[in-house]
């Protein structure tokens, strides 16, 4: 294929997993990151003959023009992620997640970019109205953090205000990631808690009662490349939860699948609502629209992470650069 993809962001949790997919599935595939946690997720693919990697902060409008030369779409994932960093590095969430966003869509606009999808969350939809009812596409946005708040700014942005523009845009709201991935996390719910039991720690939890979406690393990213090879009529000015219904979880859930794969594992339950998100989402509309379908659930992506934490080829998980914070 002569199409070449920007992924901004393709140093990262999601964009390592990406990158990989899209060259095996013969794209031309350029990296724009600051490689702020490092570059070790990308060292396989540097030989790759259709992969190409620029260095740099999509803050910088002149590595944002280099990026764009020549191509065809984007996934923008280049973010301040989650709503605890975006909380810590307030000004720096704003100047990346909204003016550098706007001003790369602008850019690709400008240079004849045909799609530009685009990385949200299913944070938009903060806290459920209605504790026992789902929430789905059209439902109301509650944002309850910046993070969040930004994303639903940038949404409207793309589907209302950009929505006659040249180029295809597309938001899609991911639900909360886990699994194994080159830049490997251990800040996130499923990881987290499955190295802690993992290392014979009793995990301490909170805010048991919540519900969350939970999806695998690997099809949010396929997501991304299923939305750039769908119908134009079908993505444009269009938003997609992206997940499975039947992969809601509650943490006492997620922990309980946990104590079925890891021998010893225990919990203690603490009463602490810090985090006020409590969100269930259906999911069939991507389903039904673009044919997705998730190929790993919850108990997969524990298996995943007890695997890596057990062989010890981590010397030590709980390091700094597997945070985001």
């Amino acid at each position: 294929m002569n199409q070449r993809v920007l992924v901004t962001g393709g140093a990262g949790y999601i964009g390592s997993v990406l990158v990989r997919q899209l060259l095996d599935k013969g794209y031309q595939v350029r990296v724009l990151d600051s490689l702020k946690w490092g570059g070790e997720p990308l060292y396989d693919v540097v030989q790759h003959p259709r992969f190409e990697f620029l260095k740099g902060d999509i803050r910088d409008i002149a590595a944002v023009d280099r990026s764009l030369e020549n191509v065809d779409s984007i996934v923008h994932l280049a973010a301040i992620v989650g709503d605890p960093a975006c909380s810590k590095f307030s000004d720096e969430a704003r100047a990346v997640n909204w003016d550098a966003s706007l001003a790369l869509f602008d850019k690709a606009e400008a240079a004849g970019v045909k799609r530009f999808v685009f990385a949200s969350t299913c944070s938009n939809y903060g806290k459920m109205a209605d504790p026992s009812a789902f929430v789905k596409e059209d439902s109301e946005l509650r944002p309850v953090s910046l993070y969040a708040e930004l994303k639903v700014a940038y949404e409207d942005y793309l589907l209302n205000k950009k929505k006659d523009s040249d180029m295809c845009a597309t938001s899609l709201r991911f639900s909360t990631v886990y699994g194994f991935s080159p830049r490997i996390r251990f800040d996130l719910t499923v990881n987290e808690f499955t190295r802690n039991v993992a290392l014979g720690q009793v995990q301490e939890i909170w805010g048991a009662q919540f519900w969350r979406p939970y999806c695998h690393v690997e099809d949010l990213a396929g997501s991304a490349v299923l939305t750039l090879e769908s119908p134009e009529e079908k993505v444009r000015a269009n938003v997609f939860n992206v997940g499975d219904t039947a992969e809601n979880y509650q943490k006492g859930m997620i922990m309980e699948e946990i104590i079925k794969i890891v021998p010893g594992a225990a919990a203690k339950y603490v009463e602490k609502n810090e985090d006020p998100r409590d969100y269930r989402v259906r999911f069939e509309k991507i389903h039904d629209e673009l044919g997705f379908q998730i190929t790993k659930r919850v108990p997969d992506g524990i298996r995943e992470i007890y695997k890596l934490v057990r062989s010890g080829i981590i010397v030590d998980t709980f390091s700094q650069k597997f945070r985001n914070i």
